[in-house]
Order: structure tokens, then C-alpha cells, then sequence
């Protein structure tokens, strides 16, 4: 009987012959697993270990390559981007009737500044302007008011620090040592965080130089009386980096509440100041939004901070005759406008990016015959005062007749 279990069948060989272990080999066979096991899971462990440090240290490179930014949302980046070959955004927001409302669209926080292919050359224009319109391109209502300069650095912090390092790492590098962000496209590094003696204005000032994007912030007025604090509060122009005003000088707008700063748009006070107001009042943190607008001039300038895109019902203006169109000096000019507010100091940032196209390119896109639609409906819609407003009594005709020729 003993010799029956010195061996056992173990498997067929390739011949489908029997082949056996004996009993004794399987037995040590089975000790030396017992003996291995303690090998094989501290191996397991450590391919485990590896895999989580592997982890961890993407995770960790990819947060060093930003600064955190409590209280904003997390930015999507584009890893690839080329803003070499990346065309302007197509704006075409033109209907065939001019409904004065905010028609306002939620926006992807990621989305808050776009990058195209012109963004050195107007980049170079920026910095020309700030030179040459220093005081209108850049401005602080009050210096020493300390809301004012805790709005404009941490705007300025988040965007050098966060936004562009994490939204466009092609065109944006965080030295997170020493705590400056390098634009890869000019070469040029900026300090991320200011330093004690530094004005409120110098930030503005470096904003016109990384970004091709206005913002204007703006913070409640103070209220000092009780009865006041039950009111919604109402919203003053504090601070501006404003290259690319379309038609209004951005200094004169400098401490205005927003009502006062649209007192020249028509039909603004019975139509929108109330809803802005109070739309304004209870913008929340992390809701970001957006709208757009457009008119046409007869001057391809993005700087027109002196007017040439506005008319007062009352002016006398001479119109274009058909046929007299400058046609490369006429544009359509739109704005893509932005607003949220800052988690820390509450301000409000509104921020708009500025679109050329020039009228030969709509009319070349098939678009002409509803852009001429759309002059007529500025007198058609909710506020008929607009085709004023917008000169369209001095271009319209003209335009129009370009465009259905």
C-alpha cells in the first residue's frame, strides 16, 4: 500500500504518455512555495510601491507646473496648442432685428481667455499703446483704497500663476522656485506675486503686456448708512487695463457707478440699468459668464478711445454715400465679453477680447445679405435709437450696398 503513493499522475506529456512526481518532490515542491511567498509578495509590493510613486510624481509635477488658486475652478489645459496656426474666434452676432438685452451665456472657466495666431502682434500693439496712452490704456481710482489692490493682484496672481501656465503650457512656464512665469513667446518673465511696495497699477500695466485682453474691475460702493446695507449694492469702476476701448475713453469712466458709466447707450436706463443692477449684485463665485456685440466702423483702429464708433442722437453727421466706402478701413468690430468674481476680494472682473473682420471677408463668407439685413433691424428692434447709437446713419447705406453688390 505504501508504494501505491510514492507517486502520482501529474499530467500527458506531448507523446500522451503518462508522466508522475513523486511524492516527496511535490511535497517540497509545495515547502519551497511556503518559502517563496514572503519573496513574491514583497515583490508585489514593491511593483505596487513603484506604480504609486510613478503617480504621484506626475500628479506632483503637474501641480508644481501652477500655483494653487483656492476658491477659482480648476483649469483645463491644452497641452498641444499651437497658437501659431490657431485662427480668431468667428464672431458673427448680427440678427435681423437689435434686441437691447444682457443675453448672457454660461462660460467654461477654462474658457476665459482665448490665444490665437495674432497674439504677438497685438501683443507689440498693446505694449505701443501703453507707452504712448499710458493714462487712458491704465488706471486706479484710488491707490490707497486696499478692496482696489487686493482685486487687481489676485486677478493678476491667478492669471500669471494658475491660468496661463495651466491653460497654455506651450506658451507659458511657472518657475515655481522663484516664483515667475516665463511667456515662451517673448521670452520675457513676469514676478507672480507682487511685493509690498509694489503700486496697484504696476500689475495692470504687466497684464497689457502678457495677455491680449481688457478687464476693468469693480467693486460695490461703500455703505456707511443702515438702511443702505438692506439695498442690493451698486457697482463703481475701480481699476482698468483697457487697450482696445470701442468708442468711449475708459478714464472718464474711472469711479462711475455702472449706470452713469452706459448713461450715453440708448434705452440702457429704461431697459437693462435695473437687471444689470441687480444681475451684478448676485453674481456668485465660479458662475462665469459671457456675451457678445458688434458694430461696423469705417476705421480698422483697435485703439478708439476718442470716439469715431458713437453718435448722439442730436449730432449731425455726414453720411457715406454708396459707392464712397473705403472698404479696407471698414470693419466689423465684436467683443466678447466676460465677468466673474473673485473669491477673495468679491470684486467683480469684466473682461472683454476685442475682433476685427474685415467687410470684404463677411461679404466673402456668404454673410452679406443677412449682415445688411441686420443694419436695417438696428432701428427695427427693441432699441431703434442703436442705428444712431452705432452710426449706422453715417456707414449704413453704404455698407449695405457694398454687400449686396
Amino acid at each position: 500500500m505504501a508504494e501505491e503513493h510514492t507517486s502520482i499522475l501529474l499530467f500527458l506529456n506531448q507523446d500522451n504518455r503518462t508522466s508522475t512526481i513523486s511524492w516527496d518532490a511535490l511535497k517540497s515542491w509545495i515547502a519551497g512555495l511556503d518559502t517563496l511567498a514572503p519573496v513574491l509578495w514583497g515583490l508585489c509590493l514593491l511593483f505596487l510601491s513603484i506604480g504609486c510613486w510613478i503617480i504621484y510624481s506626475r500628479n506632483n509635477k503637474s501641480k508644481a507646473q501652477i500655483l494653487d488658486a483656492p476658491g477659482f475652478p480648476p483649469v483645463e489645459p491644452l497641452k498641444n496648442f499651437d497658437w501659431e496656426t490657431a485662427e480668431p474666434v468667428k464672431i458673427r452676432p448680427f440678427k435681423p432685428k437689435y434686441h437691447l438685452t444682457m443675453a448672457l451665456e454660461k462660460l467654461n472657466p477654462s474658457e476665459l481667455i482665448l490665444m490665437d495666431k495674432t497674439y504677438r502682434d497685438r501683443l507689440a500693439l498693446r505694449k505701443s499703446l501703453l507707452g504712448e496712452q499710458h493714462d487712458i490704456v491704465v488706471a486706479v481710482n484710488n491707490d490707497s483704497d486696499p478692496r482696489v489692490r487686493e482685486a487687481v493682484w489676485e486677478l493678476y496672481t491667478f492669471l500669471l500663476g494658475t491660468y496661463l501656465p495651466g491653460r497654455y503650457p506651450t506658451m507659458f512656464k511657472l518657475h515655481h522656485q522663484t516664483r515667475r512665469l516665463e511667456n515662451l513667446v517673448t521670452g520675457e518673465m513676469w514676478p507672480v506675486v507682487p511685493a509690498d511696495t509694489d503700486p496697484t497699477i504696476l500689475p495692470l500695466e504687466t497684464l497689457v503686456k502678457i495677455v491680449d485682453e481688457d478687464f476693468l474691475f469693480l467693486l460695490p460702493e461703500e455703505q456707511n448708512q443702515k438702511d443702505d446695507k438692506k439695498k442690493e449694492p451698486k457697482y463703481i469702476l475701480e481699476a482698468y487695463s483697457t487697450c482696445f476701448p470701442s468708442g468711449f475713453n475708459p478714464r472718464k469712466k474711472l469711479g462711475l457707478l455702472l449706470a452713469n458709466i452706459h448713461g450715453p447707450v440708448p434705452h440702457y436706463r429704461e431697459k437693462l440699468e435695473r437687471s444689470m443692477d441687480k444681475f451684478f449684485a448676485k453674481v456668485e463665485v465660479g458662475k462665469y459668464v459671457r456675451r457678445v456685440n458688434w458694430t461696423v466702423t469705417t476705421n480698422a483702429e483697435l485703439f478708439a478711445a476718442f470716439g469715431g464708433t458713437h453718435a448722439a442722437v442730436d449730432e449731425e453727421l455726414e453720411k457715406i454715400q454708396p459707392g464712397e466706402l473705403d472698404v479696407d478701413q471698414t470693419i466689423l468690430r465684436c467683443e466678447r465679453q466676460t465677468l466673474h468674481r473673485l473669491p477673495k476680494s468679491k470684486a467683480l472682473v469684466f473682461a472683454f477680447h476685442t475682433y476685427v473682420y474685415p467687410i470684404q471677408s463677411i461679404k466673402d463668407e456668404g454673410l452679406g445679405e443677412e449682415l445688411a439685413r441686420a443694419i436695417d433691424g438696428l432701428k427695427e428692434g427693441s432699441a431703434p435709437r442703436m442705428h444712431i447709437y452705432k452710426r449706422g446713419a453715417v456707414w449704413g447705406e453704404a455698407v449695405k450696398a457694398f454687400l449686396r453688390s
